[in-house]
């Protein structure tokens, strides 16, 4: 599971206690389900942002590729310090869908929202096992969970092909420095507001969000 270092005067993304994500198997649930992520990185030239998809290994480093031809790896020296940022369910919150509402009107509309930002340093994979291994994960990963036992293998490919397409890329992996994540899901409101939240949601087809606000903390 990825590390998480509390340490430090400050957090780089700002998160009220009560909206701190700090259990391991919500965050790796956020990872798995919305794995395309924002790396971000600071470079001579200034900030740079890509939109990759990103993966845990068994070693609990974030494993990825990008095309040969994206000048990110020429601009980030190995061993720099990179940014990974994932996106969980969102959405806009009404202050209609509040109880209390009615009875005091002390709301404001809000976004609900969850996001886990990933600091690690980075290292780029020229070797063609390395490139292999990177593309396998991704597809191993969502080929099984689409289509089953008739998933896509890098096998099904020709030999020349996949080559030439594995000569096009580069891998990466970042080795995880710290983690930080957070669930804003209506905690600070009372139960009966964050039920009518859930309802609002439910009924505008936002289910995705609604199940997760429903969904007992772990303890």
């Amino acid at each position: 599971m990825l590390p998480r270092n509390a340490s430090g005067p400050v957090d780089p993304m700002y998160i009220p206690e009560h909206f701190r994500e700090n259990d391991p198997a919500a965050i790796a649930e956020i990872l798995s389900a919305a794995p395309l992520a924002m790396l971000v990185a600071n470079t001579q030239g200034g900030l740079v942002a890509n939109h990759l998809p990103l993966l845990v290994d068994k070693t609990g480093e974030l494993v990825g590729h990008v095309a040969l031809s994206n000048d990110v790896h020429r601009l980030i020296p190995d061993g720099a310090d990179v940014l990974a940022v994932f996106r969980g369910v969102d959405g806009y919150v009404t202050p209609n869908s509040y109880p209390s509402k009615a009875e005091t009107h002390r709301s404001v509309p809000t976004w609900n929202y969850e996001a886990v930002h990933v600091h690690g340093t980075i290292r780029f994979l020229h070797d063609e096992r390395d490139k292999r291994a990177a593309v396998g994960l991704l597809t191993q990963l969502h080929e099984r969970a689409l289509n089953g036992g008739a998933a896509w293998r890098m096998a099904d490919a020709p030999h020349d092909y996949m080559a030439e397409m594995l000569d096009r890329i580069v891998a990466f992996r970042i080795s995880v420095v710290r983690t930080l994540a957070k669930a804003k899901l209506s905690q600070n409101r009372s139960p009966e507001d964050r039920q009518g939240v859930i309802a609002n949601l439910q009924a505008r087809g936002e289910a995705g969000l609604a199940e997760r606000m429903a969904r007992p903390k772990r303890e």
